[in-house]
């Protein structure tokens, strides 16, 4: 499955991300260069994990994790095909009352393996263009892995390239600001205030209002 999702990323991902829409990367060089990594990003458009991926380089693509709902792109058997395989997907199960260490456990063996996860701690995809405040399961999460790198990364237009909801595409440049990794603290409450404040700062780069 390797070189189908190669083949997925150099031939539909990069030329729909890049020449499409366009991306105007700010502090690339913040991106890591190898894992364990988590990265987290705000949550529009089913867009997102692709312009994510397009941010490293094809020899990475086998690396990169999407963390994805698991009811919404395992509930078919094409669905659940493609999320596993090429987009290489770690299902994650929202419903259900599982504990959080069976919850996250496949998160935890991708970053074992070296792996760049990628998460978006909005849940569902937000209003478009609208950044919502992450919700806790990130803290959660990483403290079993506190040493595991975070890196916060904020994505502007993709809400109006292609909105919750609506099937249609529509080209629209999109801007990426990657922004200083950090990593897990104790205090609940300073771990998300900083999260949610580097978001703000990053989404300030580029003059886009923070929050609602």
């Amino acid at each position: 499955m390797g070189l189908l999702r190669w083949l997925f990323s150099l031939l539909i991902v990069r030329p729909l991300t890049l020449i499409v829409l366009g991306i105007n990367i700010r502090h690339r060089e913040r991106l890591p260069k190898k894992g364990p990594a988590i990265l987290v990003a705000n949550h529009n458009s089913h867009l997102d994990t692709l312009v994510m991926m397009t941010l490293f380089p094809l020899r990475m693509q086998n690396r990169i994790r999407p963390v994805a709902a698991a009811d919404y792109f395992l509930k078919n058997r094409w669905m659940a095909w493609f999320s596993l395989n090429i987009m290489h997907i770690i299902p994650l199960q929202r419903k259900g009352g599982k504990k959080n260490r069976d919850l996250f456990q496949g998160i935890y063996t991708a970053l074992d393996q070296g792996d760049l996860v990628i998460l978006y701690p909005e849940g569902s995809r937000g209003e478009p263009e609208r950044l919502q405040r992450y919700k806790s399961g990130i803290y959660h999460l990483a403290r079993k892995r506190p040493d595991v790198p975070i890196h916060p990364i904020f994505m502007h237009g993709l809400g109006k390239a292609l909105p919750k909801g609506d099937p249609i595409l529509v080209p629209f440049f999109c801007d990426v600001f990657v922004g200083e990794p950090f990593r897990w603290q104790e205090d609940k409450q300073a771990f998300m205030e900083e999260l949610n404040l580097r978001m703000a700062e990053l989404a300030g780069e580029g003059d886009f209002a923070p929050w609602e």
